[in-house]
């Protein structure tokens, strides 16, 4: 693990600790199974599963390479422009030291769209996912680098019985079987190495032929225009997740606009596979 990934987790723990002397972890369970139990299952899941490519529109202030993203930056107006354009969905960012995000921001955004919300944070602890429930998520980020197979499948089991569909992420070849197997029916593909923060805008595109057509495929990282949405859909995937382009844009709303009407007229080529390949076979697919 990198010394930059490693900070995240660390910050996201530390974080988790202080909020747990708030309130204490089978207090907050017990809230969001509450909610569960009368939320509406599976929203972000059906939101990107419409026909084309939908778009999960991202609010964040800042990244740990590129530091503030812009200078007025305002969440609830944000999501609530990403709205107005075409979202399927809406991301927000929770993690506080180095993307200045919070679960209040979440909390604010989820209360003022009618979009459903992914809570995007460094998970490690089942306490974030009760938290993201409690904060108004429909669904909450798994990255596959940080929970290995067995606690993958805990954190979806977790996230589902607290009425919150769970988004996979990985990045390296070999953890694709273990996101698919995770059976959150929701799996992304990053772009960008958290390793070593390096971006491949065609990593996404080299796998994505691998994954079992019965899932729901997200291209993450270096999406920034029409021409990025035309290929993922060619490569098969469903929905694309897009941040940065957005947020440094002096028009947010217009370049996401722009997205969404290319998505809406492209449709994500099939993908053939039934099955889950061979693990020898992904690490031939590594560049």
């Amino acid at each position: 693990m990198s010394l930059l990934l490693s900070d995240l987790v660390e910050g996201a723990r530390a974080t988790t600790q202080r909020q747990r002397a708030q309130i204490g972890e089978p207090e907050l369970r017990f809230e969001a199974e509450e909610i569960g139990r009368h939320a509406i299952g599976g929203r972000f899941r059906s939101a990107l599963g419409a026909r084309g490519v939908s778009a999960i529109a991202e609010v964040k202030g800042a990244s740990p390479l590129q530091g503030r993203l812009c200078e007025d930056f305002e969440p609830v107006e944000l999501a609530t422009e990403y709205q107005g354009n075409g979202a399927a969905a809406v991301s927000v960012l929770t993690e506080e030291h180095f993307f200045l995000g919070s679960i209040d921001q979440l909390m604010a955004v989820s209360t003022s769209i009618e979009l459903p919300t992914l809570c995007k944070d460094f998970v490690v602890e089942l306490y974030q996912v009760f938290r993201a429930a409690t904060a108004g998520a429909s669904a909450v980020l798994l990255i596959a680098e940080l929970l290995d197979g067995s606690a993958l499948k805990e954190f979806v089991e977790a996230a589902h019985s607290v009425g919150l569909d769970a988004l996979v992420e990985f990045h390296r070849p070999e953890l694709l079987v273990s996101a698919v197997e995770a059976g959150s029916g929701i799996v992304g593909i990053n772009n960008r190495n958290l390793d070593t923060m390096d971006v491949d805008v065609e990593h996404a595109l080299r796998l994505a032929p691998e994954l079992p057509m019965d899932l729901i495929s997200v291209a993450e990282s270096a999406i920034s225009d029409t021409g990025d949405v035309t290929r993922v859909a060619e490569a098969g995937f469903d929905a694309v997740l897009v941040g940065t382009a957005l947020v440094t844009s002096e028009d947010p709303g217009s370049v996401l606009r722009d997205l969404v009407d290319i998505g809406n007229i492209t449709d994500p080529a099939p993908r053939l596979k039934t099955g889950l390949i061979e693990l020898a076979d992904i690490e031939e697919l590594s560049p």
